[in-house]
C-alpha cells in the first residue's frame, strides 16, 4: 500500500507530457487515470509496436522487463548485434542482431533464488549471504555454497557469451539487473554495464509512440 500511494503522489504531481506505464502489482489503467499529461499515455503490452522487430515465437508470453532491456540495448548500441545479460531474480540473456531484431534468449535461475533453492531443498543447507569475491575452493559449507553460486553463474554467463561470439562476428554484451555488481568485475569477457537498461528502453519505447 505504501509504494502505490508514492507512486500515486509521484503521478499526480510530476509534470510530464506523455505517459508510459508497465506494472504488474498495480493496475495499469488505474495508474493511467492519476495522471494528467495531455499527451499519449500508453500501456505497455505485448501488443504494443516497439522501435525494433519481434522475432520471438510467443510474443504474448514475453516479460515486459525483458523487451525493455532488449530496446534499451539497441538504443545505446544501434546497428550492432546486442546480448543482454540481466543478473535480477533470474538470469536472463536478450539478443538483438545488428538490424534491431529480437530473436530471445535464455532464463535461468537468478542468484538469491539459487541460494534459497539449496537451503530449502535440502535438510541441512543454511541461507547464504551473497558476496562479490568467492574462492574456487571452499573450505566451509557456506564456502562452499557461495563458490557454487558465484563462480558457477561466472563460469555460466562467460559460457553464454562465448557461444554467442562463435555464431556472431561481434556482439557488444550489455550487463544491467539488481545482482550486476556481483559480476561486473569477475566476467573475463569485456562487457558495458548499464544499471538502468530497462528504463532507458521504457523511455525508448515511450518516444517511440509520442513521435508517432
Amino acid at each position: 500500500m505504501k509504494k502505490t500511494a508514492a507512486l500515486k503522489q509521484f503521478v499526480t504531481h510530476s509534470t510530464h507530457e506523455h505517459l508510459l506505464v508497465s506494472s504488474v502489482s498495480t493496475p495499469p489503467e488505474e495508474i493511467i487515470a492519476w495522471s494528467s499529461a495531455p499527451g499519449k499515455k500508453i500501456i505497455l503490452s505485448p501488443a504494443l509496436p516497439v522501435p525494433i522487430t519481434i522475432r520471438y515465437a510467443t510474443p504474448h508470453t514475453l516479460g515486459m522487463d525483458r523487451l525493455a532491456a532488449a530496446c534499451g540495448a539497441y538504443e545505446l548500441f544501434t546497428n550492432q548485434n546486442c546480448l543482454v545479460i540481466d543478473a535480477g531474480t533470474c538470469l536472463t540473456t536478450e539478443f538483438i542482431d545488428s538490424s534491431g531484431a529480437y530473436h530471445g534468449g535464455s532464463i535461468a535461475p537468478g542468484m538469491a533464488m539459487r541460494y534459497k533453492a539449496m537451503h530449502t531443498f535440502t535438510q541441512a543447507l543454511p541461507l547464504v549471504v551473497p558476496i562479490a569475491q568467492a574462492n574456487l575452493i571452499g573450505n566451509t559449507t557456506e564456502t562452499c555454497m557461495q563458490s557454487g553460486v558465484l563462480n558457477g553463474m561466472v563460469a555460466e554467463i562467460d559460457g553464454i557469451i562465448a557461444q554467442y561470439q562463435q555464431h556472431y562476428a561481434a556482439v557488444q554484451v550489455v550487463l544491467c539487473g539488481g545482482d550486476y555488481v556481483f559480476f561486473e568485475n569477475n566476467l573475463k569477457q569485456p562487457i558495458f554495464v548499464a544499471p538502468d537498461l530497462v528504463l532507458t528502453g521504457l523511455d525508448r519505447i515511450l518516444r517511440h509512440h509520442a513521435q508517432l
